[in-house]
């Protein structure tokens, strides 16, 4: 057996990388701003007739927002853990299909939808096979729309002294930063004068609790049988004292959202991952 094959933090295989932290994530991960829907209706003449595949669903954050909007959504996400649990949150909802599939093979009929998401996940994504496969799925004149919280690293004193933490402890933090995409790479995958951007504010209160709940949501926090788990901890602790007011520190994130048709457009192999 490989030595990684029972650690998801460390398989090669990023769909597997969040199977042992599916609690903390949907628990403590931060959710998008209802402003997308605003933007999609303005913009993109989003109505809850349209139809809308949201791929790399994870655990329904996003999802959950096109619901709310009335609109059909097919959650296509290949990670088992994190499919089940969207499945608990939104199965009672008629309008949510949970769909085994992934970004670069989504399973869905072609020309099927009208909209096209996706969350956080992208920057896990192929671009190149994902792009012909939204192109398979969506309809004519269809549209994309990848949804994206860049959290703030130097904006305050605590999210420095936080940015630091993931560097010091992290058992691949600057691996995992260095695949976070932006819009260079987006103006490519959309193609000439496809591409509309959007950014919202966006933040979370935590008390120390889900603060480290938070921390220990990211596939690049070590585990507890992990040397630099206590450690980290410890000066997860002695940050938190020092910025913590009345028991609580601040995330600060922008929520950008890159949307628009997909125009024809080369990717070549660098834009791949």
């Amino acid at each position: 057996m490989p030595a990684n094959a029972s650690n998801p933090a460390t398989s090669p295989d990023p769909k597997l990388r969040f199977s042992d932290r599916v609690e903390d994530y949907a628990r403590y991960r931060p959710g998008y701003p209802p402003g997308i829907i605003d933007l999609l209706r303005t913009e993109c003449n989003l109505t809850p007739e349209s139809v809308v595949a949201d791929v790399g669903s994870g655990t329904g954050f996003l999802t959950r927002l096109f619901l709310e909007n009335g609109n059909v959504v097919y959650a296509v996400e290949p990670n088992a853990a994190m499919r089940e649990a969207g499945e608990r949150l939104l199965i009672n909802n008629p309008k949510f299909h949970s769909v085994t599939g992934s970004a670069e093979a989504t399973t869905l009929p072609d020309a099927s939808v009208d909209f096209i998401t996706a969350g956080q996940a992208f920057h896990w994504f192929d671009a190149a096979r994902t792009r012909a496969e939204f192109l398979r799925v969506l309809l004519p004149h269809g549209w994309v729309a990848i949804v994206w919280n860049e959290r703030k690293t130097d904006s305050t004193p605590f999210l420095r002294d936080y940015e630091t933490l993931l560097r010091t402890y992290g058992t691949d933090y600057g691996q995992v930063a260095s695949t976070y995409v932006g819009s260079r790479h987006f103006a490519n995958f959309f193609g000439a004068d496809g591409l509309r951007e959007k950014s919202f504010p966006n933040e979370q209160i935590f008390d120390f609790d889900g603060l480290k709940g938070r921390l220990m949501s990211s596939s690049y926090a070590p585990r507890q049988e992990q040397p630099n788990h206590s450690p980290m901890l410890a000066e997860l602790r002695r940050i938190f004292d020092a910025h913590q007011k009345n028991g609580r520190v601040r995330f600060e994130y922008e929520t950008q959202v890159f949307y628009g048709h997909l125009r024809p457009a080369t990717l070549g192999a660098a834009e791949s991952r």
